[in-house]
């Protein structure tokens, strides 16, 4: 058993306020745990990774080709394989979360640098 706590975790800036922290892996799926700062925007995107996550602190604006919805601490999302999709924190607090892509995946394409 490999065990990663969110305190051990190596948090990378891969956006301006976009953070991103590899937690555990496997060969079928990859967790990160992810913190947008309030004005920051994750970049609208796509990938071939199906995308599941939980949200546990703040509030943030997922964005995708129809419609935004606010996630908020408690709330599960889902991103299916090739979905267009983007967030932004307009709250005054950091959104803090934790992302499952499968298969696994590691730095974004997005990822500025």
């Amino acid at each position: 058993m490999r065990r990663i706590t969110d305190d051990r975790a190596e948090s990378e800036e891969v956006a301006s306020g976009v953070y991103l922290a590899d937690l555990a892996a496997g060969e079928r799926a990859s967790m990160k745990h992810w913190r947008v700062e309030p004005g920051a925007t994750l970049p609208v995107h796509r990938h071939d990774n199906e995308q599941i996550g939980y949200m546990i602190q703040g509030t943030l604006t997922a964005i995708t080709e129809d419609e935004e919805i606010t996630l908020e601490p408690g709330d599960s999302y889902l991103f299916t394989a090739g979905e267009l999709h983007g967030a932004e924190n307009r709250g005054d607090e950091p959104a803090v979360g934790i992302g499952v892509l499968s298969p696994p995946r590691s730095d974004p394409d997005w990822k500025q640098s």
